[in-house]
């Protein structure tokens, strides 16, 4: 027993003495990336976190352009007096023109190949070259960051469904379903903004919906919605805040194929511009509200049909309910696909504006 105790902790010894260490100070963290697709090539931009003594932080950044995307890493350390290391990577944005013209597959592989990449990455495009955003300074604790949180914020209290590496992913390789991913827009050096959504097919952008659109289509993926929607009852202004949200599907015939989504949102009336506001008005907005849900909910289903894509899920959806599914007559059915949407929206509070 303790010749073998002896044995194992050797091993044990020689084996740590075999991993790699890497100390903080010398090396350089990554933490945020942009790829944008310049002269037939890519061009892939690192930034790297600079601690000063006075606690703020610089935003470096390092640029090369590679006919791989793959060789970027190997390219841009000639240019760090450092090793440059992925591991504290956060967030990566894809360039307007790359996106939709190179598309980002290739890229998306190499980020799910390494093992120091987390699953909860978070992605996005940019409306403009993405560069220019990761070259800005936008807080105190780093442009990484500044957009992880902007993006994780709209996620859980605003407009934008659940997104990041894992879930792309996941949309990419599942039947019937499309994936998507925030788009970000430059507004000033120091001021960024969520400008849409972004959705792909083949790994690359074929549409973008506008900030506007985003409350309905987070109600139409998302169970949890928390966001505004402002309607306007007898002249007067009524702004809506929805605290918790869900949608249903059925299957309510296959020839023709007809989906039924239900919609179900509870809100509160958060401002009102009139004097006082009645329980028969409050009714009356609700069903203002339901008509506008459904009516913009509808409009989008015919939009992403229009582009064959279907970030909504429809075919994974169906898929589910029939037995022998054919993706291929999917494809052409898809089009043609009857649904209906119907919201049901409650008011549970009216604030102080009694």
């Amino acid at each position: 027993m303790i010749k073998t105790a002896i044995t194992l902790l050797m091993a044990i010894t020689v084996l740590v003495g075999c991993v790699r260490k890497e100390i903080l100070d010398d090396v350089n963290l990554e933490s945020g990336s942009a790829y944008d697709y310049v002269g037939g090539k890519i061009q892939g931009t690192a930034l790297v976190p600079v601690y000063l003594p006075n606690k703020e932080v610089e935003n470096k950044t390092f640029s090369a352009i590679s006919d791989l995307s793959r060789d970027f890493l190997r390219d841009v350390q000639r240019q760090s007096s450092d090793p440059l290391v992925t591991g504290s990577l956060k967030v990566v944005l894809f360039g307007n023109r790359l996106a939709k013209e190179n598309g980002i597959l290739d890229l998306i592989d190499s980020f799910q190949r390494d093992p120091s990449i987390g699953a909860g990455l978070y992605l996005a495009t940019t409306k403009g070259e993405a560069k220019g955003i990761l070259e800005g300074q936008y807080g105190k604790r780093g442009n990484a960051i500044y957009l992880s949180n902007l993006i994780r914020h709209n996620m859980k209290n605003k407009d934008i469904p659940k997104t990041n590496l894992h879930r792309f992913l996941f949309d990419f390789n599942q039947v019937g379903k499309t994936p998507y991913l925030p788009q970000l827009n430059k507004l000033d050096k120091d001021q960024i903004e969520i400008s849409g959504i972004s959705f792909f097919r083949y790994g690359h952008v074929v549409d973008t919906i506008p900030a506007s659109k985003m409350f309905y289509f987070k109600l139409l993926v998302d169970k949890y919605s928390r966001g505004t929607l402002t309607v306007v009852h007898k002249k007067e202004r009524a702004a809506i805040e929805s605290i918790r949200s869900k949608y249903k599907m059925k299957l309510s015939s296959k020839k023709p194929l007809t989906v039924n989504v239900k919609l179900k949102v509870n809100a509160i009336l958060n401002e009102y511009s009139g004097k006082r506001i009645t329980p028969k008005e409050i009714k009356e907005i609700e069903k203002l509200l339901e008509k506008k849900i459904e009516k913009e909910c509808t409009e989008l289903t015919k939009r992403f049909q229009s582009k064959s894509i279907d970030p909504v899920g429809y075919g994974h959806f169906v898929k589910s309910n029939i037995r022998k599914f054919n993706f291929k007559k999917w494809e052409t059915d898809y089009p043609r696909l009857n649904v209906n949407i119907k919201a049901d929206v409650i008011i549970t509070e009216s604030g102080v504006i009694e």
